[in-house]
């Protein structure tokens, strides 16, 4: 496709579209005579800052080009229809910052906004310096604007008692009308020039207050707006932008207008222009975003993924230009989200939850074909949404993880097939499984064993045998096996992992070992059971799974550092609080450190009954910790205790997870959501279990049954969750919600004397007929709060 170089539209020309109806025209004329005689007067004042403002064209208003929208805004709708803008040849000398709005049904593909993420982990943004390099844009001169939010809430308040909205009109239609005029309002005149990229100098209160007020006013009000806002994207400019020029979109990009289908085509050249600039314009943008209160922060998130989820699945198809006309739209409003998702990730704690920018109708896509489109990344034009993973949900990514080694399985087994063919030997159904094979009273000896020799046939599905006991394993097995090994080798007298009662989590002794392929063997279970949908009871902190993404893909280069992430103070209250809490009181301390602390850069550790030292950097143990370089000790302790201490232990887990899960579709995941497919997430639904809970010997109308669920609904959390451990072996839930539980209730033919039972591996509790509420609540109770040492089934 091409795009065909239109004329620019006379100065005098409407902003109406040559195929508006002729009683939506006349309606107008008024307004728009209006609007050329607003255009008189401030010519004067744009000549004298055309040297530093951007060039404006001669005509800045609408005629011809934008698709034809239905809305629900009426008038608007033909207003609309047909606006266009000139295209300069692409063989002119013009800067190549400089930004058109295209003709939509001769469109180009918008060029490739996001950096693949094969190369570059995720899109750079999320990654931003501390200090910026980016040198601040010319300030231009602005038009005169008097009106302060005091006199615009008081026209407001008058033209609410009056009706006559024409005051409040008149403001609105000069405001919007270019980007200079945006600034003119919105713009703080401190007299100073702005040298922080943090600060974007736009009086927040009164942005806020117009687009509440917008909301109210009369469709006529709303729709001069709009108007103004397509004159503002239609001037074409030349040179480089000012920082004027970023103020403006940053105001337009919190318009509550664009919340309307109706408004969609003109959102969509808003965010196609965002989209374009240049790395150091969003740079600043980025620092600015989280200025918006938290509120308006939402809000702006919420409109990108609407307009990205009606794109993609519009209710009224109708109302949208066809697809193949608008193929730009979609990646243009996830660049511009992914402005939103970098700054949020600046402050800490973030802004909102990262699941917030999830969008749920990508559950509904062929994650499959996004997926290999990011993978064949020599294409760079070629946009797939796990370029922005953030936008992905963890149901969606496990979807991928889950077909994607399902992919692997199928190959590997393929391959065994044919090897056996090759060498003409008969073909043997259980060269297409992982067959692990071990005794009870040797399980972790066993298992690393067996793991160890059959380290090709990791991909492969997983078959779990306890010698000398029969039984076919169809899932009840495998997930028996994990529990037991699991909970085996997280025992305080194993010696591998250190329980912290303080954080309630495990962490990795520090202690030399002559081997350490059982930490290998750990990163293996806990990649197993992401391959084959098992949830494990482990409690790492979530620095362990930042670790273990750090690299998501194993180096070629085994000299590589793996396992090394960058880890802050924060990090290490989650594993050690108290030690955290020191180091902090450290940090704050207003007396001499020198003289009443007396530490140098040296660490001291207990092994086997001596105390070791260690300098945290050459010479440490002859540098005092002053009040000037105590920052730099506190960073040194911190990595020492979460990276240089245990490296080779964290080093042999990280290849043993990477054995088993090796693929690209593990950069599409934050740290957290590893934790969620390794554990399951924390958040409860009782009501979601209870609906989707199987029964057998019962009715769900049973008397038993409707006191089972009043209880537990009526249970405290902590209480919960010690049921759903004590019926699956874990408190947590998988990444598919407890519907994926497959949670059953059994009826026990045992006396109501006797503890309801659990079978862990099967999810299924077995409940006496109890016969009042009260017994079962006592019964469930103390069977929940005392299973430890029950063993399992």
């Amino acid at each position: 496709m091409t795009e065909e170089s239109l004329d620019p539209p006379s100065a005098e020309a409407v902003a109406v579209g040559t195929e508006q109806e002729e009683g939506v025209a006349a309606a107008e004329d008024g307004a728009e005579e209006a609007a050329k005689e607003e255009e008189a007067k401030k010519k004067g004042q744009k000549e004298e800052s055309q040297k530093l403002a951007p060039p404006l064209n001669e005509s800045r208003t609408a005629s011809g080009g934008l698709e034809n929208a239905k809305n629900d805004i009426s008038p608007f709708s033909n207003f609309i229809s047909t606006i266009s803008q000139k295209q300069e040849d692409a063989r002119s000398g013009s800067s190549p910052t400089q930004f058109v709005i295209a003709d939509i049904k001769n469109a180009k593909e918008l060029p490739y906004l996001g950096h693949d993420v094969r190369q570059k982990k995720h899109t750079s943004i999320d990654m931003l310096p501390a200090e910026m390099k980016v040198s601040a844009p010319p300030e231009p001169l602005l038009p005169v604007q008097a009106k302060t939010l005091k006199d615009f809430q008081e026209d407001i308040e008058k033209a609410k008692s009056s009706g006559d909205w024409k005051t409040v009109y008149d403001f609105y239609t000069k405001t919007f009308d270019s980007f200079p005029e945006v600034n003119a309002v919105f713009k703080k005149h401190s007299g100073t020039p702005l040298n922080s990229s943090e600060d974007c100098e736009i009086d927040a209160q009164f942005v806020n207050a117009v687009y509440d007020a917008l909301l109210n006013a009369p469709q006529d009000v709303q729709k001069c707006v709009l108007k103004g806002i397509i004159n503002g994207l239609l001037q074409e400019w030349k040179g480089s932008r000012t920082k004027d020029d970023l103020r403006a979109y940053f105001v337009l990009i919190q318009n509550p207008l664009f919340s309307n289908t109706s408004t969609f085509v003109i959102y969509a050249h808003l965010l196609r222009q965002i989209a374009s600039l240049t790395e150091g314009d969003h740079q600043f943008l980025v620092r600015w975003l989280n200025k918006i209160s938290q509120k308006r922060f939402k809000q702006a998130i919420d409109r990108l993924l609407q307009f990205i989820s009606l794109r993609m699945f519009p209710a009224k198809p109708e109302e949208l230009p066809p697809m193949e006309k608008c193929t730009w739209w979609i990646p243009s409003a996830t660049k511009v989200l992914s402005l939103f998702n970098a700054s949020n990730n600046l402050v800490s704690p973030p802004y909102i939850p990262y699941t917030d920018f999830y969008n749920s109708a990508l559950d509904h896509i062929d994650l499959m074909e996004e997926y290999h489109n990011w993978q064949c990344g020599g294409n760079s034009h070629r946009f797939s949404f796990c370029q922005y993973p953030f936008i992905i949900s963890i149901a969606a990514k496990k979807v991928i993880i889950q077909r994607d080694s399902e992919q692997q399985m199928i190959n590997i087994a393929r391959q065994s097939l044919v090897d056996k063919v090759s060498r003409r030997q008969k073909p043997d159904m259980n060269m297409l499984f992982l067959n692990v094979k071990v005794r009870r009273m040797h399980l972790v000896s066993d298992s690393l064993d067996e793991l160890t020799r059959k380290r090709a046939d990791l991909k492969k599905k997983l078959k779990v045998t306890f010698v000398g006991e029969a039984g076919l394993d169809m899932g009840g097995l495998t997930k028996e096996w994990f529990l037991l090994l699991i909970r085996q080798i997280f025992q305080p007298d194993y010696g591998m992992f250190t329980y912290h009662k303080d954080s309630h989590c495990h962490w990795f002794s520090s202690l030399n070992y002559d081997n350490y392929s059982e930490f290998r063997l750990v990163g293996a279970l806990m990649g197993l059971a992401v391959y084959n949908s098992i949830t494990l009871d482990i409690r790492f902190p979530p620095c362990c799974y930042k670790k273990l993404l750090s690299p998501p893909i194993v180096p070629c280069d085994q000299n590589t550092p793996v396992g090394i992430a960058n880890v802050t103070i924060d990090d290490l209250c989650q594993v050690m609080p108290e030690l955290a809490h020191g180091l902090n009181e450290l940090l704050s301390y207003d007396g001499n450190v020198e003289e009443d602390f007396y530490s140098t850069f040296q660490v001291f550790q207990e092994e086997f009954g001596l105390i070791k030292s260690y300098s945290l950097k050459s010479g440490g143990d002859k540098i005092p910790v002053t009040n000037q370089n105590r920052k730099e000790y506190v960073q040194l302790y911190v990595d020492f205790l979460l990276n240089k201490s245990i490296y080779k232990q964290f080093a042999a887990f990280y290849y043993g997870f990477h054995s088993v899960c090796a693929s690209y579709a593990l950069m599409l995941l934050r740290p957290e959501e590893v934790e969620i497919l390794v554990c399951g997430s924390p958040e409860l639904d009782m009501h979601a279990l209870q609906k989707h809970t199987q029964y057998d010997g019962y009715q769900k109308t049973d008397l038993t049954i409707r006191y089972f669920w009043e209880v537990v609904l009526e249970f405290p959390l902590d209480l919960q969750k010690k049921l759903l451990h004590f019926a699956t072996g874990s408190d947590r839930v998988p990444v598919g919600g407890l519907a994926d539980l497959n949670f059953k209730i059994s009826k026990s033919e045992a006396s109501t004397d006797w503890l309801p039972v659990a079978h862990t591996c099967f999810n299924q509790l077995c409940l006496p007929p109890y016969k009042t509420k009260k017994e079962l609540k006592q019964k469930l109770t103390i069977g929940i709060s005392n299973a430890e040492g029950f063993g399992l089934e």
